[in-house]
């Protein structure tokens, strides 16, 4: 067998160059547009954030579950369960204060760092100090050309709370079997209804209902307030849609009364339920006998 010509032996090398770059090229075309919106800032209090100054913070604190760039695809990615981790080139994001379909405010993205998400893998940043947040938060921002293009969305506006009444826990209860919470969360909030195993994010991973039994906070945050914007914003990027159309502002606030009968501390609600001897739902989502 002769030994292959110098021509022969170019040839190769450039078809296998050819090849390299091809594969390569998305990400430099991704990287070459990300490096163009590094000037992106971010605002929240009295800070201002800047994308250059928290690539640091980001390889730092991030890169392992997000990625180098921003996609999710970071070294440990495949290990992290049950939700992974957020693609942040789709300028999706779960916690917002603004309508289902918009852009987050800054302020919604430095809350969530402080807070983190409850249940999954992302841990609150409370302990870096306010600047360091807010200048990963441009950070972040820059991975998507939405920023770039879009404004965000308005905020909803967040009604005065009403007083806890048994009347506004019983219409909760059946309100949430008439919308059927129930099918993704369970007809006792345990956050296995009949769809829950079916349930996968806006990238075809499985994406579980959250379980109110198990915790006293919500995915973004605590107080009843912060249940009412995820109600009525949705969780983008999850099966969690907004409510907006489906339910009345007052219709949202019975829900919310009667989910905190679900969690494992003590409350009003659930006082309020143990002397309404309020049962849980039928295990079809129906209403139990007595009490529709």
């Amino acid at each position: 067998m002769k030994p292959p010509t110098t021509a022969a032996l170019l040839a190769t090398a450039t078809l296998l160059i050819t090849l390299s770059a091809a594969r390569s090229a998305p990400a430099q075309v991704t990287r070459y547009d990300e490096d163009k919106r590094m000037d992106m800032e971010a605002h929240a209090d009295q800070y201002t954030g800047h994308a250059r100054n928290g690539e640091g913070h980001y390889r730092r604190y991030c890169i392992k579950c997000h990625g180098d760039l921003g996609d999710g695809n970071g070294d440990s990615a495949p290990w992290v369960e049950p939700f992974k981790p957020r693609n942040f080139t789709l300028g999706i994001f779960k916690c917002r204060s603004t309508p289902t379909g918009t852009l987050p405010l800054d302020d919604d993205l430095f809350q969530t760092l402080h807070r983190g998400l409850n249940t999954s893998a992302m841990p609150h940043w409370s302990a870096l100090t306010s600047q360091f947040r807010i200048d990963l938060v441009a950070y972040v921002k820059h991975f998507s050309p939405r920023f770039a293009n879009e404004k965000p969305g308005t905020p909803v506006v967040i009604p005065a709370e009403p007083e806890v009444t048994p009347d506004r826990v019983k219409q909760g209860q059946q309100i949430y079997s008439r919308v059927q919470c129930w099918k993704c969360h369970g007809v006792t909030g345990g956050g296995n209804g009949p769809s829950a195993p079916t349930l996968v994010d806006d990238q075809n991973n499985p994406d579980p209902p959250f379980d109110f039994q198990a915790s006293n906070r919500f995915k973004c945050g605590s107080t009843d307030s912060d249940f009412y914007k995820i109600l009525m914003t949705g969780l983008d990027g999850s099966p969690m849609p907004s409510w907006s159309d489906n339910l009345k502002p007052e219709e949202a606030w019975d829900v919310i009364f009667y989910v905190r009968t679900f969690q494992p501390m003590k409350s009003k609600e659930k006082d309020i339920a143990k002397q309404l001897k309020l049962a849980p739902l039928n295990p079809d989502g129906s209403m139990p006998a007595g009490q529709h």
